[in-house]
Formats: structure tokens, sequence, C-alpha cells
């Protein structure tokens, strides 16, 4: 980094993870506006180019985070499902039976905790994603350098 990082450079690198935030509001906004705020400004500044790299590559990670939890829920959930109404026969039009039996009722409780942790750790990631993205705004604007925990560094 520079010996000395001026306000303006700050101010900016803060803007930039602070951005992140727009995702709330436009779609891929986490991506679309730090990219853009990040490419015009990485040439002024070290310390603007290590900033937009964070910010960056923590919403790479927490997307990729985020899908590898979805998909494996989908997956779960689909075949806890399958298990638990069982189609008599496809072409027969909206007939199919459910079956009570303690046997499926169990299995399917053990899917139904399954997802529950995994939904406990889709919030979990986002708490970390505004809690996270909060203090590296704070730590940018005091000038000093923050690395995101559980990144995967995609930008170097």
């Amino acid at each position: 980094m520079e010996s000395s990082i001026t306000k303006h450079q700050k101010t900016l690198s803060a803007i930039i993870h602070l951005s992140t935030f727009s995702k709330y509001f436009i779609p891929f906004g986490n991506f679309i506006l730090p990219l853009v705020l990040w490419t015009s400004n990485k040439n002024d500044s070290d310390y603007i180019d290590y900033n937009g790299k964070q910010a960056l590559n923590f919403q790479i990670s927490i997307l990729l985070y985020s899908l590898a939890l979805g998909a494996i829920s989908l997956i779960v959930a689909l075949f806890s499902a399958w298990d638990f109404v069982h189609f008599v026969d496809i072409l027969d039009h909206n007939t199919h039976q459910v079956n009570f039996d303690m046997g499926n009722i169990f299995h399917f409780g053990s899917s139904l905790f399954f997802l529950g942790v995994a939904g406990s750790l889709l919030l979990g990631l986002l708490v970390l994603d505004i809690f996270c993205t909060i203090i590296a705004t704070i730590k940018a604007k005091d000038g000093i350098a923050y690395k995101y925990p559980f990144t995967i560094n995609f930008l170097k």
C-alpha cells in the first residue's frame, strides 16, 4: 500500500464496499457497481485497487457458497419429496397417493432437519455478508486494509 492515503481514496474505497448493498435494489448490483467504481479508479491508487478486489472477491465467494448450499438443498428436497409422495401412475392425470407410513415420515423429518441446517447456513451467509461489508466500509474509511473472511481470491 501507499504510505499516504488521501481522503478521496479512503472515501472511494468505502463507497466501493458500500456499493455492494445495491444488490437489494438492482439485480447483480453487488457486482456491477463495485466493478465499475473499481475499474475506473484502480490505476489511481493501490489502496483503491486492493479494496475493490477484496469487495468483488467476497461477493463472488458469497454467491458461490449460496449456490452450492441452494443446489444441495434442492437435491435433498426433491429426493425427500419423491420418497414422501408416491406416484401411482404418471399417465393418470391428477392421481397420486400420499403414503403416511411412519418410515417415510421419519425419513422426511431427517430431510427437513438437513434443510433447516442449510437454511440456517444461508441465513448465516447473509448476516456475514452484511456484517463484514459494514466493517470493511468503516475500515476503508479509516485507511486500514481489511481482508474479508472465507474469501476465495479470484482477482489477484
